[in-house]
């Protein structure tokens, strides 16, 4: 049944099953930005594509995968979900640019220059030190400029996020996280990367990742609409989306394995700690995509008229896409 308002998710990584498509599919979820790299290589990660071609074929009356923005509005009108893929981290592409076409040609829409650490393209959110944007970091955010692959920030630093802004002839993204005027986590953002990012017509996706959120898992559901709120003020209301990082059934290995992939013989626990290392808890508002609608309710609450809400819910990340998704 096609669903009557647009929404769209902006990131997740989930343990992908027909009970979790059901639950998108309740939840009324138009498109779904979803991770299919953290640390894999090119062919580690075509092994990945291939496991989501079966996924397109076993379910196809509840998802399709998602390449241009009008998939959205199929999929909307359809009952349906557009994916979209992304990459968390530039692995994939190695060290050849000619790869970033292929990736694109493969159907990936997203690609953050970083997952944390520095890499051949630019620094991570958890370095010391933030030089920015590398020679080749440069060279393949014009390429992603070109072929239509978006320059995503989510796990960067500020020095490299703000010459990312600079540098790519596109609005980027940073998918999934919140504003460090609410809760200081290393992950989330300072407002002078708000205002480059609304002045840019670059898009914030909002996170309900515990570990984003004041008060952790007990956030409240006011008190994250607040924020929303007080960040549209910032950098305006077209500039903001819904962006979960919901990693929904997941065991605590697959957490463990995102934060340390291949490049560590230590143990490293990224946004826990020893005492608290494994996946957080939701918070109870947002359990899972049923609980997309919560999100629209507590906007309400939080005085956004519904043309606002339509916009948050999905209609800026449509534009978004729009303008993003097809070779210049």
């Amino acid at each position: 049944m096609a669903h009557p308002s647009l929404f769209i998710d902006a990131l997740q990584y989930n343990n992908w099953s027909e009970e979790v498509f059901k639950q998108i599919n309740d939840g009324g979820l138009s498109a779904l930005h979803v991770t299919i790299c953290y640390h894999e290589d090119f062919q580690e990660m075509v092994k990945n594509v291939i496991d989501w071609n079966r996924r397109f074929e076993s379910f196809s009356d509840l998802i399709f995968h998602g390449k241009s923005a009008s998939d959205v509005l199929k999929a909307q009108n359809e009952g349906r979900t557009a994916i979209f893929f992304g990459f968390q981290n530039c692995s994939p592409i190695e060290d050849d640019i000619g790869l970033v076409e292929i990736c694109h040609q493969l159907g990936v829409r997203f690609m953050q220059l970083t997952y944390n650490n520095q890499s051949l393209l630019g620094t991570g959110c958890y370095e010391e030190n933030d030089p920015g944007i590398t020679r080749m970091g440069k060279q393949v955010i014009k390429e992603m400029n070109r072929v239509g692959l978006v320059v995503d920030m989510s796990h960067s630093s500020e020095i490299s996020t703000l010459e990312a802004i600079e540098i790519s002839e596109r609005p980027i993204a940073i998918t999934h996280a919140n504003p460090t005027f609410w809760h200081p986590a290393l992950r989330n953002k300072p407002n002078k990367v708000l205002k480059a990012l609304g002045e840019s017509g670059s898009m914030l996706g909002f996170s309900v990742y515990a570990h984003h959120l004041k008060d952790g898992t007990n956030c409240s559901l006011e008190s994250f609409c607040n924020m929303v709120a007080d960040t549209a003020e910032i950098m305006g209301v077209n500039n903001i989306g819904i962006g979960t990082d919901l990693c929904q059934n997941q065991p605590d290995s697959v957490v463990e394995w995102m934060r340390n992939g291949t490049w560590t013989n230590e143990r490293d626990f990224g946004e826990g700690s020893a005492s608290f290392a494994g996946f957080p808890d939701q918070p109870k508002w947002f359990r899972d995509n049923r609980d997309f609608l919560n999100i629209a309710t507590g906007l309400k609450s939080a005085g956004f008229n519904s043309n606002d809400i339509d916009s948050i819910m999905g209609k800026n990340w449509l534009n978004f896409f729009e303008a993003s998704f097809e070779p210049l």
